[in-house]
């Protein structure tokens, strides 16, 4: 096991070279990244929608859900929450301000694409079909749950979220071997799940499939709208997701272990 020390070591690298990647290549494993967790969006809300127990519903997606981040751990994704870890490399002086927030913004653009792609193909293929249609009036409900919630509340659910999402990582980074890694991030992103937490790039896949699924099925939804997917979740949740990545995960650890360290310069 790779301790917690030598990981924040490590990431310093890890961020430089994530700094470095060509804007194009940020593009493409972000998309990659953005489908891997729409996808396991998608399967957490198929093998979860026929339950009526509440508690066990979201047990059934906590088991699924996990698949995203694996998926984008072992493939070398980039998921926009897992990348304000950065953070670490910035206050190292092993990238500027600066490439830590082109990184940013390129990858979310990437990982909105992707979760949008597939939230298209999820709708448009009829997946909500399944269990008699229910699926499509069931993803209807996630989204205008979501688009209903206070600003407060998304804030506090996403800061606790990439809280959970960086820790998965971090502890992802303790093992060597693609086993390892998979069995350390399952609980973090497992809790997430359980609680309800908002993860921003989860939400461009489930909030979209919503207002796809109005159009598609002639259902309606009161107050689900472009503007309240940006406005009442996608952008506090970014927000929140930034401050538990950033601030709270990054800037703790880096205060913790690398604080007063030698750094090297940015060249």
């Amino acid at each position: 096991m790779i301790a917690s020390k030598q990981i924040a070591e490590n990431y310093v690298e890890t961020g430089r070279k994530k700094a470095e990647l060509p804007v194009s290549h940020m593009l493409i494993l972000g998309f990659f990244a953005g489908m891997f967790i729409a996808l396991a969006g998608a399967g957490a809300s198929v093998a979860s929608a026929a339950m009526t127990n509440a508690s066990a519903s979201r047990i059934a997606s906590a088991l699924v859900f996990p698949s995203g981040l694996a998926l984008v751990v072992c493939t070398g994704a980039e998921l926009f929450t897992g990348n304000c870890l950065m953070t670490i490399s910035a206050l190292q002086k092993r990238i500027s301000v600066g490439e830590l927030f082109k990184n940013l913004l390129f990858v979310y653009l990437g990982n909105l694409i992707g979760a949008i792609f597939v939230a298209v193909l999820f709708v448009y293929g009829h997946i909500p079909d399944l269990y008699s249609g229910d699926l499509a009036q069931i993803l209807l409900n996630t989204a205008v749950s979501k688009v209903s919630l206070t600003l407060p509340e998304v804030l506090c659910r996403a800061i606790l979220c990439n809280v959970l999402v960086c820790i998965a990582v971090w502890a992802a980074m303790s093992s060597e071997q693609v086993s390892g890694k998979i069995l350390a991030l399952y609980p973090p992103v497992a809790i997430f799940i359980l609680c309800g937490f908002e993860h921003c790039i989860a939400n461009m896949f489930y909030i979209p499939t919503g207002l796809l699924i109005m159009r598609e099925y002639g259902l309606t939804a009161e107050g689900l709208t472009m503007g309240s997917f940006l406005f009442n979740n996608l952008i506090p949740a970014t927000i929140g997701n930034m401050i538990g990545g950033m601030l709270v995960i990054g800037g703790g650890y880096w205060l913790v272990y690398l604080r007063g360290t030698k750094n090297r310069e940015i060249k």
